[in-house]
C-alpha cells in the first residue's frame, strides 16, 4: 500500500514525513485526535525512516487451560485458539501480537511495505497493533510504554479471572489465584448458581484483602438489583459491581452509584465513555479490546476527569505485555485489568509476568520485553485438544424441584444470560445448586437430551 492510500484512509495512520516534516501541522493533527508523539518515538522515526515490515507470519494455535480449572472453563467454552503475529522488517526485526481470531488478508496486507511508525495510534487492528509498537519499541530502544508519554506507575494492578460455577470450585479459584499472587477475582454472575453461596464458600477461604470483581453482564434476571448489590456488599470479600443494570441506562447507573456502598464499572457503555463519563454513571471504566488509538483518546478524557479505568484484552502474554505498557502510562489507568493470561497453561514466549501482592512490574526491556519460543509456538500450532460436548445443566431447587438446560460450548452466553433464548426468567438468588451432567451412553441421558432439544428447558416436580 503506497503512503498516499493510507494517508486517504481516513487519515488513520500517522506517516514518517507528518511526523518528521510537518511540525506545527504535526501537532495538530495528534491534538485534535489525542495522540501524543513522544520523543523517543520521534528520534527513532527520524533514524529509521527506510524501515519497512517484510513479512507478517500468521499462527494460529490452541492452548490447553490449566488443569485445575479446566473442567468448568471447557463447560463454559469448550478448547480455545488464538492468532499469534509475527512481523517482520527488512532490517532483521521481528514484533510479536496476537488477537483471539486472524485478521483478513485484507487487513493484514495493509502493514505490509509500512513502516511501523506508520502506526502510531493504531486504530486498524488491536492485535497487529501491538506487534508494530513492539518494532517500533525496539527501534527507539526504548519499552513501549514510553511511546506513549510519561510513565505513571511502575507496578499494573492485574486481576485473576474465572467463570461462574459451584460454590466449591469457586473457592478453589480463590485459595489458586490468592496463593499466586492475585489480589482480586473477577467472574461473570450466572442464574444457575446462588451467588450468596458462592460468596459463603469463597469468603470461608479468601486472604484478608482479597477481593471479588462481579461483573452481572447487564442484567436479564429479575433481581432486584440494589437490594440484591446490598446483600452482596454485606461479604468482605465483595470489591466492585461490573455492568450491574442495562447498559443504556444511564439514569439507572447514575443513581445506583449514588446508594451502593461499592464501585460501579460502565464496562458497556452505551455511548463509548462519553456522555455517561459526564453524568458520573460509574466509578471506573473498561475498555473492552479498544484498538490502541481508541484507549489513548479515552485515556485522556478519563484523565481529564480524573475517573479510573482499566483495559480488558484478553490474550496471552502478548496482550497481557502491552496493556501493563499501556497502563503504565495512562494516567488514571490504576483499575486492576483482567487478560486472562493465568487460565492457560503454555505460551509462546519465554517470560511470564506474574503478579506480586497483584500487581505485575513493567517491564523495561526495548519493546514489549518479550522473546519468542518458537519450539513452543511449533509445539501449540500442532496441539489438537477434545471438542468438549453439549452437556445438560441439572439445577435442583431447595423445594425439590428440578430444572434441566442445555450446556453447549458454542453458546457460553447463555450460561450467563440465559434469558437470551426466551424460556424463563431466573435470578442470582434463587435457593438452588446444579450440577453438570456429563454425556453418558444411559437411556436416561439420552431421554433427557431428546427432550432439551424439543423443549429448550424441562422443570419437573419433586
Amino acid at each position: 500500500m503506497t503512503r498516499q492510500s493510507m494517508q486517504s484512509d481516513s487519515n488513520r495512520q500517522m506517516t514518517r514525513r507528518t511526523l518528521l516534516t510537518a511540525g506545527a501541522t504535526a501537532a495538530g493533527w495528534l491534538l485534535s485526535r489525542g495522540l501524543p508523539i513522544s520523543p523517543e518515538l520521534s528520534l527513532a522515526a527520524e533514524s529509521q525512516d527506510q524501515l519497512r515490515i517484510t513479512k507478517i507470519e500468521v499462527h494460529n494455535i490452541a492452548v490447553p487451560y490449566e488443569d485445575w480449572i479446566a473442567y468448568e472453563l471447557n463447560h463454559y467454552y469448550g478448547p480455545t485458539s488464538r492468532t499469534v503475529y509475527i512481523a517482520h522488517t527488512n532490517n532483521g526485526l521481528i514484533g510479536l501480537g496476537e488477537s483471539g481470531s486472524p485478521e483478513p488478508d485484507a487487513v493484514r496486507e495493509k502493514y505490509i511495505g509500512t513502516n511501523p511508525f506508520d502506526w502510531v495510534g493504531d486504530e486498524t487492528s488491536l492485535g497487529l497493533g501491538i506487534a508494530m509498537y513492539d518494532l517500533m519499541g525496539q527501534v527507539a530502544g526504548v519499552p513501549v510504554y514510553k511511546l506513549f508519554g510519561q510513565k505513571y506507575r511502575s507496578w499494573v494492578p492485574t486481576a485473576s479471572w474465572t467463570v461462574s460455577t459451584h460454590p466449591d470450585r469457586m473457592a478453589n479459584a480463590v485459595k489458586r489465584f490468592s496463593a499466586q499472587g492475585y489480589t482480586w477475582l473477577k467472574y461473570h454472575l450466572s442464574p444457575f448458581e446462588n451467588v450468596i453461596d458462592q460468596m459463603e464458600a469463597m469468603q470461608a477461604v479468601a486472604p484478608k484483602g482479597f477481593k471479588i470483581h462481579h461483573d452481572f453482564t447487564m442484567g436479564g434476571t429479575d433481581d432486584h438489583v440494589f437490594e440484591l448489590l446490598e446483600k452482596i456488599s454485606r461479604y468482605p470479600i465483595a470489591g466492585c459491581f461490573e455492568d450491574p443494570l442495562p447498559e443504556k441506562d444511564i439514569e439507572g447507573y447514575h443513581e445506583l452509584r449514588q446508594k451502593c456502598r461499592l464501585p460501579i464499572l460502565y464496562h458497556h457503555a452505551p455511548l463509548g465513555a462519553g456522555f455517561e463519563t459526564q453524568r458520573r454513571g460509574a466509578d471506573g471504566y473498561i475498555l473492552g479490546h479498544a484498538k490502541i488509538g481508541d484507549a489513548i483518546r479515552r485515556a485522556g478524557l478519563f484523565a481529564q476527569l480524573e475517573l479510573p479505568f482499566s483495559l480488558q484484552n484478553v490474550g496471552g502474554t502478548i496482550t497481557r505485555a502491552m496493556t501493563v505498557h499501556m497502563q503504565a502510562a495512562f494516567k488514571t489507568a490504576h483499575l486492576h485489568f483482567n487478560s486472562d493470561s493465568e487460565t492457560w497453561k503454555a505460551d509462546v514466549v519465554k517470560e511470564r509476568l506474574e503478579p506480586v501482592n497483584g500487581l505485575i512490574r513493567v517491564p523495561e526491556r526495548p519493546g514489549l520485553g518479550l522473546t519468542l519460543d518458537r519450539d513452543e509456538l511449533e509445539r501449540l500450532k500442532q496441539l489438537q485438544l477434545p471438542e468438549q460436548p453439549r452437556w445438560i445443566i441439572k439445577t435442583r431447587f431447595a423445594n425439590g424441584a428440578l430444572m434441566f438446560n442445555l450446556g453447549d460450548p458454542h453458546d457460553s452466553l447463555f450460561m450467563v444470560r440465559p434469558d437470551k433464548r426466551r424460556l424463563a426468567t431466573l435470578n442470582y438468588d434463587a435457593p438452588l445448586s446444579t450440577d453438570y451432567w456429563d454425556p453418558e451412553d444411559t437411556p436416561a441421558f439420552r431421554a433427557m437430551f431428546q427432550r432439551l432439544e424439543k423443549e429448550g428447558m424441562v422443570l419437573e416436580r419433586p
